[in-house]
């Protein structure tokens, strides 16, 4: 094998009683779960916004922009369930560059994956213990996610992931919302295959054990645009592709149909400022539309305190290193228009 194996790293349990949550923190964990779960269930009409950086690079800007994320949503938490993005692993379509904070704690530094699963863990729980809340990272790497399933709300599974075998029976084992994104050729029943495999019962090996899954009937489609055969790209979150969707799911006797709209990647064409037009169309075709209301739980959007986005080692702080990210004046008032439209 062409591997050089470094140290063995603690399994997560063992990173779980090193770092221990309180039984305080657990019990917000407890409620925030039956609330946002009741949204995609349809008992609750709320509205949930995945909000955050598109990459949690650096301790203290992350947890300045959620000191901010908090005094925000307690205005309009009779509306809005906001779920910070602590998203501390990124996906890279070359497999080159800024692999996210699990790999690197500090970007300007080699990468060290001890460190890194301390750091990611410290960050969700400080988010928690802090300010409130418990947040949303993408399962890049399914074998991952127990170092901190006692801290997570959400779950993202990823457009290149969607389709994994792996990703889709974890996902059937988890107690939290997971989203699948559409894959980037944008075929839907891709996607929705991932939620039907998702929503059932499997046996399988995780982490060196046999395994079986209850099902997770809270796994549901995230639209994120697509890249069509000629490498353009195309955005999927208008009334008719939201009208398809619903089509599709009553199709498939899925329960809980529900879709968050992701703003940015391909349906933004990466011009992160589009995101501010795109979440104000979205809301209006719930206005419109009844199903389409009932279907669409939410959106995500990329934001962070400062507009754009930088290369690592410029050291702007609060300005994202991976994906431009909305700054946070823009944010903000994003958020308190969206609130006055549902």
């Amino acid at each position: 094998m062409n591997m050089e194996f470094f140290r063995k790293l603690p399994i997560p349990q063992q990173v779980k009683q090193d770092y221990p949550v309180t039984a305080e923190m657990e019990e917000i964990k407890k409620q925030r779960d039956e609330e946002i779960k009741s949204v995609f269930s349809g008992e609750s009409d709320k509205f949930i916004l995945i909000i955050g950086p598109c990459s949690a690079d650096s301790r203290e800007p992350v947890l300045e922009y959620i000191s901010r994320l908090k005094t925000v949503a307690d205005k309009v938490n009779d509306k809005i369930i906001i779920i910070p993005r602590i998203y501390t692993n990124k996906p890279r379509t070359t497999g080159e560059g800024y692999k996210g904070m699990l790999h690197q704690p500090n970007p300007d530094e080699k990468p060290d994956m001890y460190k890194g699963i301390v750091a990611i863990r410290e960050l969700h729980m400080s988010a928690l213990k802090d300010y409130g809340f418990t947040c949303a990272d993408e399962m890049l790497y399914p074998e991952n996610h127990r170092y901190l399933s006692d801290l997570l709300a959400y779950v993202a599974v990823g457009a290149r992931s969607a389709e994994n075998q792996q990703h889709r029976l974890t996902a059937s084992g988890l107690d939290v919302p997971v989203g699948m994104k559409n894959p980037t050729g944008g075929d839907m029943g891709v996607m929705l295959n991932s939620i039907r495999a998702a929503h059932a019962s499997h046996t399988f090996i995780y982490r060196g054990w046999e395994v079986k899954s209850a099902g997770n009937p809270y796994t549901h489609a995230i639209l994120r645009g697509y890249v069509d055969f000629a490498g353009k790209s195309v955005s999927n979150y208008h009334y008719e592709e939201l009208a398809k969707l619903n089509e599709l799911y009553l199709a498939s006797g899925l329960a809980n149909p529900s879709v968050i709209v992701d703003t940015n990647h391909n349906n933004s064409g990466k011009r992160y400022l589009e995101q501010i037009r795109i979440a104000n169309e979205v809301a209006e075709s719930r206005k419109y539309n009844n199903d389409i209301k009932r279907l669409v739980k939410g959106l995500m959007i990329e934001s962070y305190i400062e507009d754009g986005s930088q290369k690592i080692g410029e050291h702007t702080f609060g300005k994202s290193i991976t994906d431009p990210c909305l700054g946070w004046e823009k944010t903000e008032k994003l958020i308190l228009d969206l609130a006055e439209k549902l």
